[in-house]
């Protein structure tokens, strides 16, 4: 059991943020401004890539905002002052042979030459990366949510030496929360994945066709299976499909297959990545030839490989940029004996069976961890499908925050290359949505980083004074469900053990303590207001269980005296915060609304 010494050293730590990059500094200076006087130009090639002109317009804009100051973009060379040189073209204008070979597409370099700063990167998003990195790094600029940010005054503004050069080892980095859509949001913390609001100026994504489970989206059963029934699996000796696959070994329904995607990629020209991967349930096929490969390959995973295989070699003369993503998920999450995937196939692992209050190293997760050892021996591009949300109570408290820095570098160490984090994505006010969406795109972006540091820092720069009782809070929480043993899966009931009268009581005395530390900033009030949301849910699904308990403690009653009082102050904050969805599925309050029902009985 983890101590409540050992919970405290994580929760309450200062606020600095050391990323691993190089950086060196001697005495020498590049002054940028001076009493709120632009002292240096920034240049952009005039050849510049939409992004890099957005990535000049952005440094112009936050300058602005830090030093007061208002900074010409120029065409190189641009010579007789200080330039800020932004993308590989006016790089060169410092250093003639500026080269961004190695850098990918994301891949950053930010250098001192002279009086100059070269802010530059791999194409199409590595010098948007560079241009955030050094706002960040170098001057303390923050965006903690689409709606908060931290921009620091410095109306005089000089940095040191730096020679920074830095590849993230995710080429796929998706950060699936509500808010973290947002473009502006998600290009600034530097996430490239699919469902990211992320048009050409910043820098563009990885982008599906189809994302997943698309099996049945490619060959129709309601087009097919009424003449083609052999298409579709075989289960106890019939072709059905309810609740079924494809039979991966039928050639003719593989040429179909492919004529349907090869059509609609030639529909949609900006795909990078397309899924060809199973519906999402059981129900594989066991004719009989399936079934003696899936016995030769020792998984299921070994016929859908070779089947998935074949597809991405008859794809990939067209589209030779377009890789082949399949899962790695449920019935194929065993890696197989013989079978590898292709270069041009990506196999996406789902930890759904996880405990989330546990890392993977840790014995619990054993069968999923060595699922992974498995699949990064003969996996070249292994994605991975994390939960880091609790699908049926988006707003119920899911201490999981000790384990998402460590599992990130797992994956990493196990030759991840890219990380698909899903959150709560339907609705905005999820229990510390703003918090993991923000600690999981800096790990993303680089998982050497000290996760301790960056959840200390996003509770202090977001809650403000608010931020020692938020804390105490969380420790009270992550605690408990330490003691308690739970599993805490992503699909947790509101009944679980950790979440005892005792533990919420306790919490709750902790986010009123933060309310009261800002009670005369109506803005960081509010936001403790969303966070004691969680809190209240649980006590309003589980009403009359709780007074009990509380009369059993001889305690006090910590919320209003009615359950209405308590649902009309859930909903007010509710509403204010945007909040759709309590659950990944349904509209509305409806679990509240029952639970009111159940409270009159």
């Amino acid at each position: 059991m983890m101590s409540q010494r050992r919970i405290i050293a994580i929760l309450l730590i200062g606020l600095s943020l050391t990323i691993g990059f190089v950086q060196a500094a001697t005495g020498q200076t590049v002054t940028i401004a001076q009493n709120g006087m632009a002292k240096a130009v920034i240049v952009v090639a005039a050849d510049a890539a939409e992004p890099e002109r957005h990535a000049a317009n952005e440094l112009a804009g936050f300058l602005r905002q830090i030093t007061g100051a208002t900074f010409k973009i120029k065409d190189p060379p641009a010579s007789g002052q200080s330039r800020l040189l932004v993308g590989p073209g006016a790089a060169k204008s410092a250093v003639a042979d500026f080269s961004t070979e190695g850098l990918g597409s994301d891949g950053i370099v930010i250098r001192t030459v002279g009086d100059d700063l070269i802010l530059a990167g791999g194409r199409p998003r590595g010098t948007l990366y560079a241009v955030y990195t050094f706002l960040e790094e170098n001057i303390g600029c923050r965006w903690w949510s689409s709606k908060a940010s931290t921009i620091p005054i410095k109306p005089t503004l000089r940095i040191g030496r730096l020679n920074v050069r830095y590849v993230p080892p995710l080429e796929y980095r998706e950060t699936f929360w509500f808010d973290a859509f947002n473009g502006d949001w998600a290009v600034r913390n530097k996430s490239n994945g699919n469902s990211e609001r992320l048009d050409a100026k910043r820098g563009g994504k990885h982008m599906y066709q189809g994302f997943v489970h698309t099996f049945f989206p490619l060959i129709q059963p309601e087009k097919y299976f009424a003449d083609h029934p052999e298409w579709f699996s075989e289960i106890d000796g019939k072709r059905i499909h309810e609740r079924a696959q494809l039979c991966l070994t039928n050639e003719e329904m593989r040429a179909e297959l492919v004529k349907n995607l090869k059509q609609r990629l030639r529909n949609n020209p900006t795909a990078t990545i397309a899924s060809v991967s199973q519906n999402d349930w059981h129900g594989n096929c066991q004719c009989s030839k399936c079934a003696a490969i899936e016995k030769e390959e020792g998984s299921p995973a070994g016929l859908m490989l070779r089947f998935v295989n074949a597809v991405a070699e008859e794809i990939e003369d067209e589209f030779p940029n377009v890789a082949i993503s399949t899962l790695a998920y449920q019935y194929t999450r065993k890696p197989p004996k013989i079978t590898k995937p292709r270069p041009n196939v990506i196999v996406r692992l789902c930890s759904i069976e996880c405990s989330f209050s546990k890392p993977l190293s840790d014995e619990r997760n054993r069968k999923f961890r060595d699922d992974i050892v498995g699949w990064s021996k003969i996996c070249n591009r292994l994605y991975i499908w994390d939960y880091t949300t609790n699908f049926r109570h988006y707003i119920m408290p899911h201490p999981n925050l000790l384990v998402l820095g460590p599992n990130i570098k797992f994956f990493v160490d196990h030759n991840v290359k890219g990380l698909f984090e899903q959150g709560a994505y339907t609705s905005n006010g999820a229990e510390m949505a703003e918090l993991r969406a923000w600690v999981l795109a800096k790990l993303l972006w680089n998982p050497n980083l000290d996760w301790r540091k960056l959840i200390g820092e996003f509770i202090d720069g977001y809650y403000g004074p608010a931020g020692p009782a938020i804390k105490d809070y969380l420790e009270i929480i992550h605690n408990a469900v330490e003691v308690s043993g739970d599993h805490l899966g992503c699909f947790s009931q509101h009944t679980a053990k950790f979440l005892s009268f005792d533990t919420l009581s306790k919490g709750w005395e902790k986010l009123k303590a933060a309310e009261a530390a800002v009670r005369d900033n109506p803005e960081l009030r509010f936001r403790v207001q969303v966070a004691q949301m969680p809190i209240m849910y649980v006590f309003i699904m589980r009403w009359n269980e709780m007074r009990k308990a509380c009369k059993t403690a001889d305690a006090d009653w910590p919320m209003a005296e009615s359950i209405k009082a308590t649902f009309e102050q859930f909903t007010e904050v509710a509403k204010k915060k945007d909040v759709t969805r309590l659950n990944e599925w349904q509209d509305g309050f409806g679990n509240l609304d029952k639970a009111l029902e159940r409270a009159k009985k």
